[in-house]
């Protein structure tokens, strides 16, 4: 084995025991590699997700706040923008804690089998996840019954999400 060959595979497996993956010529946390396995609902103007606001202000400062240009992150085919270094390295460590749930298409589209794009004007965080809606009516439909929505949504999702994209 040449010693350059030999270097790259100890570095794959000292990034395999600290979290990180290889992943488009660059190491990245594992979490982010894992979190680009289901679709997101992306501008397809723009390429941004959520429409370019921040995914950690809505936990952070518990309301929408539009992230800057120079502050994105790109993941699973989609950019994300962050309001500061702070947002980005914390969605950078955790992108399954701060992506919205159903890839910001609207949980109660998906419980009814089919896959409407949320907006981030029309949102919710519940059980510790955002959760993106379509229209203020489907947000006041979730709100009066989460539970019962995020479980139909749940057992809906895996056959919405293969047809996404079609």
């Amino acid at each position: 084995m040449t010693a350059a060959r030999q270097q790259r595979k100890s570095r794959l497996a000292l990034a395999a025991i600290f979290g990180f993956a290889f992943c488009g010529g660059i190491f990245v946390p594992a979490a982010l590699r894992a979190a680009t396995n289901e679709p997101t609902a992306v501008n397809s103007l723009t390429g941004l997700a959520i429409s370019g606001f921040d995914p950690v202000a809505f936990f952070t400062d518990g309301k929408p706040e539009f992230g800057q240009p120079d502050m994105e992150l790109s993941l699973g085919g989609a950019v994300w923008r962050f309001r500061n270094e702070g947002n980005r390295a914390a969605f950078s460590e955790h992108p399954d804690v701060y992506m919205p749930r159903f890839g910001g298409y609207d949980p109660v589209a998906i419980a009814r089998g089919t896959s409407v794009p949320g907006h981030p004007l029309f949102w919710a965080v519940t059980g510790g996840r955002l959760y993106l809606f379509y229209s203020d009516t489907a947000r006041a439909a979730f709100v009066a019954e989460p539970g019962r929505i995020i479980e139909a949504a749940e057992r809906k999702w895996p056959e919405v999400a293969r047809t996404i994209g079609r």
